[in-house]
């Protein structure tokens, strides 16, 4: 008996030291002004919490197919790279790798094509992987992660019964065009890439990463069981599965752990691990994706009152918050503000009301009505510290690699809401 407690408790302490916590850290917040900015003295509190630190982002030069600073005057002029892996000083236990792509890499009308064309040609593929490597030995970035920008499915129209009948009517005498008509050829080649990066890599022990982006088909461009072999771990994208640019009329949970009635079933982060998971992918080398954010939309006057979603006739991107002044997208803190404003306040001031998540399934929302003349309405899909450590318990319960925060800077860095720095990432790192 003493023996088998022995070993649950082994058992019990290897699994809990094996759910990593990789935090994402976006450049860009560099760039924001006031409350938003995030320094690097505001980063530091983090990174006691990290296991990983992901470096976003760089990109692909589409005439050299080199990999680029997609800020050469902050990454490389002002020596960001360095103060970046120069972390390591204070926190030896973290390992700092550059990320690739992360749709940020948006300049062109398409911008999977220099992805594609990387993969095409093994001169492409060469000039890619000589100029990583370059880069990851001259700042002292331990490893690269792909957060390679496949053609992403389309958003499914969303329509009443009968106009959905008729779509399938004539479904049947045309067909879709297909997301990458070269799918095939891309995901062998993108195999390629992969084991080629990992054989450039072994002589200098770095790491290789993949993130799987929001929106793209793992069916389409990864051959998941020769893939997984030659990564150390998969971040996956699986939040922003409903966002106000892809779906402006409805709004809905946009990150939920389960399926939900009447929904996308591949719209949850339950399909989108067992989907790895199937295709032999080991349990310990998947990472979950949870955003630090929440998506939002404008309720109009045809929106109801209710606020239980699906919310239907939405305007699009909600108002921007205070901080990040961003339609659409709200950050920890700014919705911690929404939620906690006065309860006297009027209008576009007036405080959201709360929905939590009892059955801890699909998430929290909050909302504010719009009046009769279509002002005032808004609707967030969200996490909060509560619900980012369910989705810790999660992994637990899945026995998978660790999570992904999806990023720091949209945390509440500064502890703003409650006094506590960072607290959705507190939240997963005590849960795990």
């Amino acid at each position: 008996m003493l023996k088998v407690t022995f070993l649950l408790i082994t058992l019990l302490i290897a699994s809990l030291e094996a759910a990593k916590m990789v935090c994402y850290y976006d450049s860009a917040s560099q760039f924001r002004e006031g409350p938003a900015k995030l320094t690097l003295q505001d980063l530091e509190p983090a990174l006691q919490f990290c296991n990983y630190l992901v470096y976003g982002y760089a990109g692909i030069d589409r005439e050299t197919y080199q990999l680029k600073p997609l800020n050469k005057n902050l990454d490389i002029t002002q020596n960001h790279y360095r103060d970046i892996t120069n972390l390591r000083r204070n926190h030896p236990q973290l390992l700092i790798l550059l990320s690739v792509g992360g749709d940020r890499d948006l300049f062109e009308e398409s911008p999977s094509s220099s992805y594609l064309s990387v993969l095409e040609n093994q001169a492409h593929r060469n000039s890619f992987i000589n100029s990583a490597l370059a880069h990851l030995k001259t700042y002292d970035f331990d490893g690269l992660d792909l957060a390679w920008q496949f053609p992403k499915n389309p958003p499914k129209i969303v329509e009443g019964r009968f106009s959905s009948g008729w779509r399938k009517v004539k479904g049947w005498f045309s067909s879709s065009k297909p997301v990458d008509e070269y799918a095939a050829e891309h995901k062998e080649q993108f195999t390629t890439l992969v084991r080629e990066l990992k054989d450039a890599f072994k002589s200098d022990g770095l790491i290789l990463t993949l993130t799987m982006l929001p929106h793209v088909d793992p069916n389409l461009f990864i051959d998941v069981p020769s893939v997984i072999g030659n990564v150390d771990f998969v971040n996956l994208g699986s939040y922003d599965f409903q966002t106000p640019d892809r779906d402006p009329k409805v709004a809905d949970h946009s990150a939920p752990i389960y399926e939900m009635f009447e929904r996308d079933p591949t719209h949850n982060i339950d399909y989108q691990v067992q989907h790895w998971l199937n295709n032999s992918a080991p349990s310990n080398k998947i990472h979950i994706g949870v955003p630090a954010y929440g998506l939002s939309w404008t309720m109009s006057s045809k929106s109801g009152i209710t606020g239980y979603p699906p919310i239907e006739k939405t305007l699009g991107r909600g108002a921007g918050g205070r901080q990040l002044r961003k339609p659409g997208l709200m950050s920890w803190p700014e919705i911690c503000e929404k939620l906690q404003a006065d309860k006297e306040l009027t209008g576009e001031a007036a405080p959201l009301r709360k929905v939590g998540d009892p059955r801890q399934r699909y998430g929290s929302y909050a909302y504010r009505s719009a009046d009769d003349n279509d002002q005032n309405g808004i609707w967030v899909s969200y996490e909060e510290p509560s619900t980012a450590a369910v989705k810790a318990s999660y992994v637990f319960a899945k026995s998978l690699g660790g999570v992904a925060l999806f990023d720091l800077s949209l945390d509440d860095f500064r502890g703003q809401c409650a006094g506590e720095k960072y607290p959705i990432l507190r939240s997963i790192k005590f849960k795990l």
